[in-house]
């Protein structure tokens, strides 16, 4: 009767299996932080500012601020004002990248932060309240010399958050506001090698239009994109650890298969999380180096949500099936009190997902975080999100030591057995509680790797500091859920050893008639491992 191979297999050989995956964790951690470089650049632009003679222009002229058809530049407002400039003529222009650079699709996504200058007079001070009207326009092009091509336009506004830390007094005439940066762009892909963004704020006294925003000076952004060198590494192990998770999950199922008896709920939650592992694994990210999928960043958000739903839900199960008695186990709808409410979070992500990168598939400019509301509800996602993603952490410790306390129950009976008898229940015990241990050890760093994300993705809005994620964070993550989801599926597949075989060949103390193995499961009533088994009768007595 076969049982599982984290019970059949010597401890010799498990010891060389956990060496080998901790050489393989700690590859992913230097990968990250010896090859791969950090995982995002930032590039600060000051726009320049262009003027625009044509005052009703039949079609979209684009404003270059160098190059060989630059556009005719002003200095300041006061230059201007001295040329009777209106401010409806001026323009700010802003090419991404730098002189003699070019964009790539390796860096995968471009976000971009608005910041303005903006200088204090006693007669045109920031009111309460204020908001800024922006026209603004994307255009891009693959060579120096090819017309420019529409990509996005649109009329935004923005909320003003400034404060000026001096007194408001005439001495203090010209010093700047510090002024919160602003959600401005972001798009999912990097198809081209130019981008231009042109920027009006158009000024209408009668509509109160971009009226009590102060004197602003200079525009400046911030452009945001993942490096080509870190994709490259990401990429790369994703191709590589796709076909080991894929063939490791086709043999444990097959083995499942091969059974005399119905895979039980347990079997089938684990090759879920191998589905699910699968699903993120394979690196459909390369079309988008040589296609201009914009949804991508869209869809990795939801196959990253997918996975950390099937992960949190797995450990409820893994836990939940030490606990149950015989009569409760093996029943997916006695988890709905606990599954539920990670799926209806992992839902509301989505829904706040879309809310924003949905939008943005069309309208670049769109940013929930540019409304005082939205900002209030992205704000109150992640933080709920967070102090979830805590409890959810503190609940699972506390069924595992409900775990832990349920086999201990157990133990009072082994001195009664004998020797072989007692030292192999012992040895599955002790391995049963290392891999819960290392199990919490997974969690733990996962949900850390969840509040730093967020906080990491939403630092720019916030206009704060933010916590450093590094490559090696990254790399070390991603390798930690391969290496977990392959250890559990080796572990937990049916072994074609015999426990009773092998020891009665090599000690006498255990005969051919005692059934103990880890993994033996002979009636629906069974499961799949023997401390699943002996927790269940605990459960039930």
């Amino acid at each position: 009767m076969a049982g599982a191979i984290i019970e059949n297999m010597s401890t010799k050989k498990l010891v060389i299996l956990g060496v080998t995956l901790l050489l393989f964790q700690a590859l992913a951690f230097m990968v990250g932080g010896l090859i791969a470089p950090s995982p995002t650049s930032a590039v600060e632009y000051l726009a320049t500012k262009c003027v625009d003679k044509i005052k009703y222009p039949q079609e979209t002229k684009w404003f270059m601020p160098w190059g060989v058809n630059k556009c005719e530049k002003i200095k300041t407002f006061d230059e201007a004002m001295a040329k009777r400039i209106e401010a409806n003529n001026i323009v700010f222009a802003a090419h991404i990248p730098m002189q003699k650079n070019e964009m790539s699709p390796w860096f995968q996504f471009m976000l971009v932060i608005l910041q303005f200058d903006i200088a204090f007079k006693m007669y045109n001070q920031i009111e309460e309240g204020a908001v800024v009207t922006i026209d603004v326009g994307l255009a891009y092009r693959d060579d120096l010399f090819s017309e420019w091509t529409e990509m996005a336009h649109s009329f935004e506004h923005r909320n003003l958050n400034c404060n000026f830390t001096a007194e408001k007094t005439i001495e203090n005439e010209g010093r700047y506001y510090v002024c919160d940066p602003l959600p401005f762009m972001e798009v999912g892909s990097v198809a081209h090698k130019y981008y231009l963004i042109n920027i009006r704020l158009p000024v209408n006294e009668r509509k109160k239009v971009n009226i009590g925003i102060g004197e602003i000076r200079d525009i400046r952004l911030v452009s945001i994109h993942q490096n080509g060198g870190f994709t490259q590494v990401w990429f790369a192990m994703k191709t590589f650890l796709t076909p080991s998770i894929l063939i490791i999950m086709i043999w444990y199922w097959r083995r499942i298969t091969l059974m005399t008896r119905p895979p039980v709920l347990l079997e089938k939650v684990i090759f879920a999380l191998g589905i699910s592992m699968t699903f993120i694994n394979i690196p459909v990210e390369w079309f988008s180096v040589g296609f201009n999928w914009t949804w991508m960043l869209l869809f990795g958000d939801i196959r990253q949500g997918i996975f950390y739903s099937m992960l949190l839900s797995f450990w409820i199960i893994f836990c939940g099936e030490h606990l149950m008695d015989q009569m409760e186990r093996n029943r997916f709808s006695v988890y709905w009190k606990q599954v539920g409410p990670i799926v209806f979070g992992s839902f509301c992500l989505f829904i706040f997902d879309m809310c924003e990168r949905g939008v943005q598939l069309t309208n670049p400019f769109y940013s929930i975080w540019a409304s005082d509301v939205g900002t209030e509800l992205a704000m109150s996602f992640i933080i709920v999100a967070g102090i979830c993603a805590c409890l959810y952490f503190l609940f699972l410790c506390f069924m595992v030591f409900q775990v832990f306390r349920n086999i201990s129950g157990k133990r009072t009976s082994l001195p009664a057995m004998s020797k072989a008898r007692r030292l192999h229940y012992e040895g599955l015990i002790f391995r049963f509680k290392f891999l819960m241990l290392v199990t919490l050890t997974c969690a733990a760093m996962t949900i850390i790797f969840f509040i730093i994300s967020q906080v990491n993705e939403g630092h720019w809005h916030w206009g704060d500091r933010t916590v450093q994620v590094n490559s090696a964070f990254f790399t070390g993550i991603y390798g930690m859920w391969n290496l977990y989801v392959f250890a559990i599926m080796f572990l937990y597949a049916p072994s074609h050893k015999r426990y009773g075989k092998e020891q009665s060949s090599g000690d006498g103390g255990a005969t051919s008639g005692e059934d103990i193995q880890l993994t033996t499961t002979i009636t629906h009533v069974d499961g799949p491992t023997e401390l699943y088994k002996m927790t269940g009768k605990e459960a039930q007595e």
